[in-house]
């Protein structure tokens, strides 16, 4: 996904290779992460997909089966990841990641707090935002859960960029080892508030805080909390509506008369009794854009706030 060579850089392999994750893709709402292995095959509705084919084909190719049919083979971004890793949780999408990393101001060469990880959705975005000279470094009290989640930054090439750390940080907090090292701290934890005093203590001054909550209630007691050390205290919640863009086919109107302004060509046929009638010569394509009747609603309210500059 973002793999980082020994000298830091970011190095972006635009070739499959042997051993490399892929996302196959055979519509918008079908997609699976493959490890690519020469001698393996995939095999699905569209026939049977040789691995050892797609090796040396760049991302984004599109390869066909034994029986003609295709998918296409799609580089692991985040974006794409956050559609087909597993849920072991209940996840962030796109609309509010993407909000959560320009708001909590992530840039290249930032120190990221997270807690709690999850199923790694979040993580992997904030490890491309700070690549290639950040580190975030991600929390969860569930032992289980913290290994699954390592193996997937490893399975995308993001380990060298991610921490994952067992801590309960609702009940004990964050290490003092990064007190005042942190350009950013993320919360998603049942009771944020708990965390909130610890959180303080591991940002630099002018550091930003972000607490994902479910529940205004969660949100309104967060907030009381966060007036002691913050300032700039703002929630909002990120509702995205999404379009469908189809091709369909319009026909022509016939009838009698004549022809309404708008309407499309037509030419005129004679009937056995000799009288004139309209219709249309063929039928038109053209592009459709309605919402999308299973668009996501509410997910949770993001609370933003900013630590108090000492005077």
């Amino acid at each position: 996904m973002l793999a980082c060579d020994s000298a830091n850089k970011l190095s972006f392999n635009r070739f499959i290779s042997n051993g490399d994750l892929v996302i196959v893709y055979e519509r918008h709402d079908n997609m699976k992460p493959v490890t690519v292995s020469e001698n393996s095959v995939l095999q699905n509705r569209f026939g049977v997909f040789k691995h050892s084919d797609w090796i040396g084909k760049p991302f984004g190719s599109k390869v066909f089966s034994n029986k003609g049919g295709f998918v296409y083979l799609l580089a692991p971004t985040p974006e794409l990841w956050t559609l087909v890793l597993s849920h072991r949780t209940q996840i962030l999408y796109i609309a509010d990641i993407s909000f959560v990393i320009m708001y909590l101001e992530i840039v290249p060469g930032c120190l990221v707090m997270e807690s709690g990880t999850g199923s790694g959705s979040l993580t992997t975005s904030l490890a491309r935002a700070v690549a290639p000279t950040g580190h975030v470094y991600t929390f969860d009290f569930h032992e289980q859960r913290a290994a699954s989640a390592r193996e997937d930054f490893e399975r995308t090439g993001l380990s060298s960029l991610i921490s994952v750390n067992v801590r309960d940080i609702q009940d004990e907090g964050f290490s003092d080892e990064f007190a005042g090292l942190a350009d950013a701290v993320f919360l998603d934890l049942p009771q944020p508030w708990l965390a909130i005093p610890s959180a303080a203590k591991m940002l630099k001054q002018d550091g930003t805080l972000c607490s994902f909550s479910p529940c205004i209630e969660q949100v309104q007691r967060s907030c009381e909390t966060l007036q002691t050390s913050f300032t700039d205290i703002r929630t909002f919640e990120v509702l995205l509506r999404t379009y469908e863009i189809r091709e369909e086919r319009m026909e022509g109107i016939s009838g009698e008369g004549n022809v309404a302004n708008g309407s499309l060509p037509c030419k005129r046929r004679q009937r056995s009794d000799g009288s004139n009638m309209l219709s249309s010569s063929s039928s038109v394509s053209t592009v459709m854009a309605r919402p999308n009747g299973e668009a996501r609603g509410h997910t949770g309210y993001l609370t933003f706030a900013r630590l108090k500059c000492l005077s």
